[in-house]
C-alpha cells in the first residue's frame, strides 16, 4: 500500500503499487509498441494515448494506464499502480488490497502474452528454486515408487506393480510433453489435474489387472484374455465418459484457475484412456498369459 485520503466526508481511497519484471525481448517489444503513441493528460500525469487491455478467458477484465516515461523505452522492471474506494479508511484499504490481488493473478495466469514475474519483498534465490525443482521431482518419483510397493504387496508379482510404475512415469511424461509443447505454464490447480488423472490411471489399471486375475478357472476357460480386456475396458469407458462431462462445466465456465484442472484432468484421462491403459493391458497379457 502506497497510501490512503479521504475524498471526502463519505469516501477513503487508498493507492497500491507493485512491481513487474519483463524479459529483455518482452520489454524492447513494448518500446517498438509504444514509440510512436501520443502522450496525454489525464488530471496532473502524463499517459500514453493507448491503455494496456488485461484479458481472462478471452474477457476484458481490466485496462491500465501507461506512463509517459516508457515512451519507446526498453523498461524490464515496471511499476504497476492501483486504487480501491470505500466508505470509511478500512473499506479503502480492503478494496485497494483485492484490486491489486486481482491484478497479481490475471498476470500470473499469463493473460499477456510476455511473462511477468511480481517482485515480493521475500525473494527465493536462483539455487533454491532449484532445489525446490529437485526435491519435487524426487517426491514424485518417491510416490510412483510408494504406489509400485503396495500394487506389489496387493498382487504379490513385479509382473504386474513394474507395469503399472511404468505406466504412471508415461502418462506425467505425456502431460508435461504436452504442457511443454503448447506452452502451457502448469499452476497449482493444473499440478492437482496431474495427480487426478494418474490416480485415476492407476485404478483403472487395477480394474484390468483384477478383471484378469480373479475369475474362476471354469470363467477362464470360456473367456479369452481379449475378452476379460473388454470387460474391463467397458468400466473404464465409462469412468472416462463421467470424469470428462462432470470437468466440461469447468472447461466452459470461465474460471481461470478451474478451467486449468478440467483442461489437465481431461488430457490426462483421454491420454491414459487412449493411450497407456491399452498399452498396460498388453504387457499383462505379455506377462501373464500362460
Amino acid at each position: 500500500m502506497s497510501g490512503c485520503g479521504q475524498v471526502d466526508a463519505n469516501t477513503w481511497s487508498c493507492r497500491f503499487r507493485f512491481s513487474i519484471s519483463l524479459s529483455p525481448e518482452a520489454a524492447q517489444r513494448q518500446a517498438d509498441l509504444t514509440k510512436d503513441m501520443e502522450i496525454v493528460v489525464r488530471g496532473s500525469e502524463e499517459y500514453l494515448n493507448e491503455t494496456l487491455d488485461l484479458y481472462l478467458d478471452d474477457a476484458l477484465v481490466d485496462s491500465l494506464n501507461i506512463g509517459a516515461d516508457l515512451q519507446g523505452r526498453a523498461v524490464t522492471d515496471i511499476q504497476i499502480s492501483g486504487s480501491g474506494v470505500g466508505a470509511n479508511q478500512q473499506q479503502a484499504v480492503f478494496d485497494a488490497l483485492n484490486n491489486m490481488k486481482r491484478l497479481q493473478t490475471i498476470l500470473i495466469t499469463g493473460s499477456l502474452p510476455v511473462k511477468l514475474t511480481i517482485e515480493k519483498t521475500d525473494a527465493i534465490s536462483p539455487v533454491l528454486g532449484e532445489e525446490f525443482t529437485k526435491n519435487a521431482v524426487k517426491m514424485g518419483l518417491l510416490a510412483i515408487l510408494a504406489v509400485g510397493v503396495v500394487i506389489f504387496i496387493r498382487y504379490r508379482r513385479l509382473v504386474i506393480s513394474v507395469p503399472v510404475m511404468l505406466t504412471m512415469l508415461s502418462e506425467a511424461v505425456l502431460l508435461l510433453g504436452l504442457a511443454a509443447l503448447i506452452g502451457w505454464n502448469l499452476d497449482l490447480a493444473a499440478i492437482a489435474g496431474i495427480l487426478i488423472a494418474i490416480g485415476t490411471g492407476v485404478d483403472d489399471q487395477i480394474v484390468i489387472t483384477d478383471e484378469i486375475l480373479s475369475r474362476s478357472r471354469a470363467q477362464q476357460q470360456i473367456l479369452t484374455w481379449r475378452q476379460r480386456i473388454k470387460r474391463a475396458f467397458f468400466i473404464i469407458m465409462a469412468a472416462y465418459f463421467t470424469t470428462v462431462v462432470a470437468m466440461l462445466p469447468l472447461w466452459f465456465a470461465g474460471a481461470g484457475l478451474l478451467k486449468g484442472f478440467a483442461i489437465t484432468t481431461i488430457f490426462g484421462v483421454s491420454f491414459g484412456v487412449f493411450i497407456t491403459r491399452p498399452a498396460y493391458a498388453a504387457m499383462v497379457e505379455f506377462f501373464l498369459k500362460e
